[in-house]
């Protein structure tokens, strides 16, 4: 699955267009972990999201398992 085919999908079970590429990334996300899509189709959205600028809210950063 690649950022376009994703957009279609949130397009068609939202009925709206995604306002920004953040949107998408949480999309990708809950698809990733209702096993919508396969760990590799997540990896490569998610790469591809965030050279296009999506990025994590700073307030899932603090509150993260993993130390920075």
């Amino acid at each position: 699955m690649n950022v376009h085919e994703l957009n279609q999908k949130f397009i068609k079970l939202k009925n709206y267009s995604p306002e920004s590429v953040n949107e998408l990334l949480d999309f990708a996300k809950k698809a990733y972990i209702y096993n919508e899509i396969s760990t590799s189709d997540y990896r490569k959205l998610v790469r591809d999201l965030e050279s296009q600028g999506a990025t994590i809210p700073d307030e899932y950063k603090e509150n993260s398992l993993i130390e920075n």
